[in-house]
């Protein structure tokens, strides 16, 4: 069944069916934009707007937003009808911003509200969020807001919902009434509830594990190689920080590792350090990195927190021979 908000005002005890739309009274796609941009709490509780008109190779985001779980929310703006096209430039978008890092996200984020997404979620979900644990851009979700759809748009978006994409759809009524007063009413096509619990069971869960690799020594310095060349955050620290650390010294301690992160610049006081120093700690303990926990042994001391970081004998000189590499590559890319 389309969707679409009628509205009646009461007029001496009878109805009647207010019609007008934005167009009419002279309001465009912008203001629609700007009042979404200002008050994203009418497409859910759970938004964050950290970007507007965000450009993609696929074309501009209308909106750009992320939730408490660090989802990035791509939101398509239609004055009117909400078309089939739109789900389609929606996806292409979504397909885009999946790939994109925490610092491309971060540089759109600092452009559009002029902070960092570490220092802006705390401030708007508050103890909601947990920065520690948080992996941004795991998945995403789509809004697509208009002011009618038709039968098969529904029909769509409810099936993709049903099987693991995270989508759903708000229908807007403009209102202006008789007194000149202006209003905005809102439905959506997947009740709030259900969308979010259709999200959480389509959350992925990391594995973790203590146990290291076994793999041979050309094939573990492959994956250290393509691990390592990744310039992302939490790479590069292990890359530029731990390792060293662990060549320098016969155990590194998470205070070492802190230290030198502010050092270098990487964390601007203690309290981000320890931050980062968790993220370290976890991503080694993702089952997946069992050949980075093949060169790196530590004493567990908590459920995310690592100590006494150290590299085997063994592993000491594949380990120099991999930096070596890297560092190489990375001057003669200058």
């Amino acid at each position: 069944m389309a969707t679409e908000i009628k509205v009646w005002q009461i007029v001496n005890d009878n109805l009647e069916l207010i019609e007008t739309d934005m167009e009419q009274t002279g309001r465009r796609e912008a203001d629609l934009e700007n009042w979404i941009k200002n008050n994203p709490q009418i497409l859910g509780q759970d938004i964050l707007i950290i970007g507007n008109q965000v450009s993609t190779k696929a074309g501009k985001i209308d909106l750009l937003g992320i939730d408490k779980e660090g989802n990035l929310i791509i939101i398509e703006l239609k004055r009117d009808k909400v078309e089939r096209e739109a789900l389609a430039q929606a996806i292409d978008y979504a397909s885009e911003i999946s790939s994109w890092d925490v610092e491309k996200i971060n540089e759109v984020c600092i452009q559009f509200t002029g902070q960092k997404l570490e220092d802006i979620l705390p401030e708007k979900f508050g103890e909601e969020v947990d920065l520690e644990n948080l992996v941004i851009n795991e998945s995403q979700r789509i809004l697509i807001v208009g002011f009618s759809i038709g039968d098969s748009l529904s029909r769509m978006i409810e099936w993709l919902s049903e099987h693991s994409v995270s989508i759903n759809a708000v229908v807007l009524k403009y209102i202006k009434t008789k007194n000149g007063e202006e209003l905005i009413a809102r439905t959506v096509i997947i009740p709030e509830e259900i969308e979010k619990e259709r999200s959480q069971k389509r959350r992925i869960q990391r594995e973790m594990s203590d146990e290291p690799g076994n793999y041979d020594e050309q094939e573990l310095e492959d994956k250290l190689i393509k691990y390592l060349s990744d310039e992302k955050d939490t790479p590069r620290w292990i890359r530029k920080i731990l390792l060293p650390l662990c060549l320098d010294n016969p155990v590194v301690t998470r205070k070492m590792i802190m230290n030198e992160l502010i050092k270098r610049g990487e964390a601007r006081d203690e309290g981000k350090a320890i931050k980062f120093v968790t993220v370290i700690s976890r991503v080694i303990g993702y089952k997946g990195n069992d050949f980075l926990r093949q060169v790196i042994r530590y004493d567990k001391i908590g459920p995310q927190e690592r100590e006494n970081y150290r590299i085997p004998e063994e592993y000491k000189e594949l380990v120099r021979k991999v930096l070596i590499k890297l560092d190489k590559e990375e001057e003669e890319g200058k």
